[in-house]
């Protein structure tokens, strides 16, 4: 059924279910004419008459009772549907889906969610933690925990979460063997265990602070994962150079089990930024987390 028809159809039940032209423009917020247009229009359309006229009732035709009885109980359905979806754009609710890197959870993001389904009850969240890079509107997510390097373009972006600290770590038998990096052009010499985005086919660069600024060098790739985990194990068996969050090796550093390198050369790494797509037509709960987000960073060193 057309649009106008619809609407047109509209404005016969509406006639029908007060038996009058005039409450029915009320009703509808419409001109008497306009109600009176529609009808007629509807007939045409039909080409059958609705109603029987008079200048002090209005009367619905045999034909016009048998199409108000079918037609009321849909169109009480849609307007029916239509207040609830009223209600639900005024109600925190439905479920919220994020996509996040595993990093994230440890980081800040489990107890942001933590503290936002606590807030929140009658939203179900759905986090899935994958360190490749999802297609917002593919994967069907709602908004993802990012890099700056893997923001989409025509998104909205928010930073989140604290700095990030980064570490360069081998362990004792690695650098025994290899020796002690000086200074990050000596990377260069020395095998890494490197941290892949995905299937392997982009690697996170190791940056550092340079007198011009930020610059990358990159050692000869011994291990390539995509498990941040994994980094810290193949550092701890001697296989290379790791560079990882500090935050996650602070353990193996307390131990020795792993030693830092080069620290002072190693700066932190901008937040993480929460990426979503539109704020138009946005859901409440999505805005519900993006403010509690907002209001968190506030809170971060």
């Amino acid at each position: 059924m057309r649009r106008n028809q619809l609407s047109d159809m509209s404005v016969f039940v509406e006639v029908a279910r007060v038996k009058g032209f005039r409450a029915a423009a009320e009703n509808l917020k419409l001109k008497a004419g306009s109600v009176s247009e529609a009808v007629q229009r509807f007939e045409d359309r039909l080409g059958v008459r609705l109603f029987e006229r008079s200048t002090r009732s209005v009367a619905l035709t045999p034909a016009g009772e048998q199409l108000y009885r079918r037609s009321l109980p849909a169109i009480t359905d849609l307007e029916t549907a239509i207040r609830e979806l009223d209600a639900l754009k005024d109600t925190v609710a439905g479920t919220l889906r994020i996509s996040a890197p595993y990093s994230a959870g440890a980081f800040f993001l489990d107890d942001l969610v933590s503290e936002f389904a606590l807030l929140h009850p009658d939203v179900a969240v759905e986090l899935i933690y994958d360190d490749s890079k999802v297609d917002l509107v593919e994967a069907g997510v709602d908004v993802a925990i990012r890099s700056n390097t893997l923001l989409e373009p025509d998104t909205h972006a928010l930073p989140i979460g604290p700095e990030l600290r980064m570490a360069i770590v081998a362990s004792h038998s690695y650098l025994e063997r290899a020796g002690v990096p000086t200074s990050p052009e000596y990377i260069l010499d020395h095998e890494g265990i490197c941290f892949a985005f995905g299937r392997g086919d982009r690697l996170a660069p190791w940056m550092f602070d340079g007198k011009d600024g930020l610059y990358s060098v990159m050692p000869r790739p011994r291990m390539v994962v995509n498990d941040l985990r994994a980094l810290l194990t193949y550092a701890r068996a001697g296989l290379g150079l790791a560079y990882v969050y500090a935050d996650m090796a602070e353990a193996d550093l307390a131990t020795g089990d792993l030693i830092a390198v080069l620290s002072g050369a190693v700066p932190s790494l901008p937040r993480y930024s929460l990426n979503y797509r539109s704020k138009r037509h946005m859901p409440r709960r999505l805005r519900a987390f993006i403010d509690l987000a907002r209001k968190t960073r506030r809170k971060s060193p």
